[in-house]
């Protein structure tokens, strides 16, 4: 704690210490469980869900984190994260398709969802209306909805942006964050996407043979566009100009899956690391590797995709990347 702590520095100290206050990933909390559904059934919380999100965002405005660059906060957001417990598949949980909010658990692609969300709110101010935990909720909703969700829409299993590529494509459209792979000296990869729908038993939802052809057809789209990845071996002399909290997808050599794992980059000590939920880790946690090392060492995996998180054009939610669309 104390090493990374030091490493990004005094803003992020006193933005741990009033997050700590009232939250601490080290203590003793409920094991995750399924969360109820809002009356409406396409929402889900539970009240350890709002004591977690309200600490954070009370302590990043104590702390007037608002007023830092959106990769900063989300560095320090991350970190506060810091052993929480990794949990797979809490998005895939019974009954419709409908948008879980869970800080109890975490995989790695809600960390990175969840990390984004809580930044654009501290942006929008949300530390100042706390008080009306509704308000407050249906706007983090809106956010995480945007983010999570095709058009920031939830239209069913397949409206949700499976594949991490289509979910930077998707967020980069509605001007969130910017894809800077192709700037880092990316090349393409041009192999076909099909591992949901290649490996239907693996989704329970994919039993219905009609959102198996609305996978498939989500697959061929994604299928023909550029995208563009950073090679393993380059990966070390292109570090320079990666930032904090840049989200990093670790891409996939495992056929027809574009990336395979996911997480934020963070510098310490003048080294380029990973803020992640890992698998093998159990938890949220910094690589001990570098994020070079970490690559080149793990099979599966052979670079990286980079996106940049946008600060939040307006205050409040009104901004248009936020806003649903119909």
């Amino acid at each position: 704690m104390i090493q990374y702590r030091a490493a990004l520095g005094p803003v992020a100290v006193i933005a741990l210490f009033f997050i700590g206050t009232q939250w601490s990933p080290f203590e003793p909390h409920p094991d995750p469980i399924d969360p109820p559904s809002s009356p409406t059934g396409t929402s889900s919380w539970s009240d350890h869900d709002w004591d977690v999100f309200s600490s954070v965002v009370a302590g990043a405005g104590e702390a007037k984190l608002d007023k830092l660059p959106m990769g900063r906060l989300m560095a320090i957001i991350g970190t506060s994260f810091v052993g929480t417990a990794y949990t797979p598949n809490t998005l895939d949980i019974p009954g419709p398709e409908r948008l879980v909010i869970n800080f109890r658990g975490l995989d790695c692609v809600t960390f990175v969802e969840n990390v984004h969300a809580l930044a654009l709110a501290i942006k929008s101010g949300a530390a100042e209306r706390l008080d009306n935990r509704a308000d407050v909720e249906t706007e983090y909703e809106q956010i995480l909805r945007t983010l999570r969700y095709r058009n920031g829409v939830i239209d069913g299993y397949p409206s949700r942006l499976h594949y991490f590529s289509d979910w930077i494509e998707e967020n980069a459209r509605r001007q969130l964050v910017t894809n800077i792979s192709k700037d880092l000296g990316g090349i393409i990869d041009s192999e076909a996407i099909d591992f949901m729908s290649s490996h239907p038993d693996a989704y329970r939802q994919l039993g219905s043979l009609e959102t198996l052809k609305d996978i498939q057809k989500i697959e061929r789209r994604i299928s023909e566009r550029n995208r563009h990845f950073v090679p393993q071996d380059l990966i070390a002399d292109i570090a320079e100009h990666i930032q904090d909290g840049d989200i990093i997808a670790a891409t996939s050599s495992v056929g027809g899956l574009d990336v395979a794992h996911t997480g934020l980059a963070l510098w310490l000590d003048d080294k380029l690391h990973l803020l992640h939920a890992p698998l093998a880790g159990e938890s949220v946690q910094i690589s001990q590797l570098t994020l070079a090392e970490r690559i080149t060492s793990i099979p599966g995996q052979d670079g990286i995709i980079v996106a940049r998180a946008h600060e939040l054009g307006e205050p409040g939610l009104r901004n248009a990347a936020l806003a649903t669309e119909h």
